[in-house]
């Protein structure tokens, strides 16, 4: 995924630099043991994450993406009041084009203040950056990238059928996002990745649809994450970010979401915040020690279910649930 990552402080005016030993602002409970966490569970997301992986590669214009397809909207009919899925033309920067879905689960769709949760069901075409390289054509499972993410929102989903919420929430699962050109490509100047998120925050799944805020979750399956503020959501959602962080650190998890800047990703977050104007921020792991900013296995062959952590998922999920429990 992403075509840009920039280390630290790259746009130091868009953003409110944090100190090291910085808390994220308070919420009503700023203790962990104040805070009865809400159900999760773990071992139900990374199901869901393996029964995407299972698939294969769910690459455009492949039986694996459609099947995955098939699956998801299933999926998401068992827990949510409405399931739209969002049909459109994908062209790609090499000039090739495939038909997409964006696939769009509404849980709650009376309520008027709404949330808007996000992750990609597509993989990489490509494994552009596996240490080997008679591997680098290769497509890859996205175990990490796009597929965590979605498992964590599925289980958000099922957890929401008995932890009503009090406000909207709207599960957007973009396809087409990581078609993106390689290091090596002479592609043509334009947008290429995150296809499905410009197209719907072009064309969202009901007119005139918006949302308080949304939350983007990308790789957030990596063992032992670090979730730094990524530098566009700071710069469009800035009580967003502050909102989130601040629930996790009350949640105990301060070692997983860090109150310090991370890099300036262009992400599906990036097109909703431009396009769609609802603020919206990413929930990326960042690792400034592996050179491109992400996960070792990023676009990789490697990155497979057997490089995803149960506990990072847990954690993820159950700030989710205690965000949206926060709000009335």
């Amino acid at each position: 995924m992403k075509r840009t990552i920039l280390l630290l402080f790259i746009i130091p005016l868009l953003i409110t630099a944090c100190h090291p030993k910085d808390k994220p602002a308070k919420t009503e409970n700023t203790a962990a043991e104040e805070i009865v966490k809400p159900e999760f569970n773990a071992d139900s997301a990374f199901a869901f994450v393996k029964a995407q992986t299972d698939f294969g590669p769910r690459v455009l214009g492949t039986k694996a993406h459609s099947f995955c397809r098939d699956y998801l909207v299933q999926t998401l009919r068992q827990y949510c009041d409405t399931v739209y899925v969002q049909t459109f033309t994908a062209k790609t920067y090499n000039g090739k084009q495939f038909t997409a879905e964006n696939i769009v689960g509404a849980i709650n769709a009376s309520a008027a203040n709404r949330i808007l949760l996000a992750s990609h069901w597509d993989s990489r075409p490509f494994a552009d950056h596996d240490p080997a390289p008679n591997r680098r054509e290769e497509a890859i499972d996205g175990a990490n990238d796009g597929a965590s993410g979605v498992g964590v929102l599925l289980e958000v989903a099922r957890q929401l059928q008995t932890q009503k919420p009090a406000v909207g929430v709207d599960i957007v699962l973009y396809d087409a996002e990581d078609y993106g050109p390689r290091e090596s490509d002479n592609a043509p100047n334009g947008e290429w990745w995150g296809l499905g998120s410009q197209y719907w925050a072009k064309n969202p799944h009901k007119e005139g649809y918006t949302a308080s805020y949304g939350i983007l979750l990308d790789m957030v399956g990596s063992p032992n994450p670090k979730f730094y503020q990524e530098q566009f959501s700071t710069h469009y959602a800035p009580a967003i970010v502050q909102k989130v962080w601040g629930v996790a650190y009350s949640l105990g998890y301060g070692q997983y979401f860090i109150n310090q800047p991370g890099g300036v990703i262009t992400d599906d977050h990036y097109y909703v915040n431009k396009l769609s104007r609802i603020p919206m921020i990413d929930i990326i792991h960042y690792d400034a020690a592996t050179g491109t900013g992400f996960d070792p296995v990023w676009h990789t062959t490697q990155d497979n279910i057997q490089h995803i952590d149960k506990n990072s998922l847990g954690v993820v999920g159950t700030t989710l649930l205690q965000v949206i429990k926060n709000e009335k």
